[in-house]
């Protein structure tokens, strides 16, 4: 059973750093999708920035986040990390680490094929 353990949310001001870690446990052999997710009050939980686990290691991002956020994997760690800069109000929203076999990049790019979800994290801008 795959588990997933989110660390590092926080509260912060605008413009400010946050860096959100997902420890992962239990994986099978195979290439995965590993994804951060975000969800605020009263709105629809989005994609906030993807990776594919091996080669190669595609990435993708919201537009509203992109130059400012980055995604990244440690696989000897097995951990999966989002290095958020230049924080803005809108940001703020519990952030979610998910993970699935990967399929295609069809497959990923989907929401609701992720089998495997943290608890969540907080991070608010103010």
């Amino acid at each position: 059973q795959v588990q997933l353990v989110e660390s590092g949310g926080g509260s912060v001001r605008t413009g400010g750093s946050l860096r959100l870690s997902c420890e992962a446990s239990g994986y099978t052999a195979g290439r995965h999708c590993m994804a951060w997710f975000r969800q605020a009050p009263g709105k629809e939980r989005e994609t906030v920035a993807s990776i594919r686990t091996g080669y190669p290691f595609t990435s993708d991002y919201h537009d509203s986040v992109k130059g400012r956020f980055t995604i990244s994997k440690d696989n000897e760690r097995n951990t999966l990390a989002l290095q958020m800069n230049s924080l803005k109000p809108e940001d703020t929203s519990t952030y979610y680490c998910a993970a699935t076999l990967f399929v295609d990049d069809v497959f990923c790019s989907r929401m609701r094929n992720f089998a495997y979800w943290g608890q969540g994290t907080q991070v608010t801008v103010s």
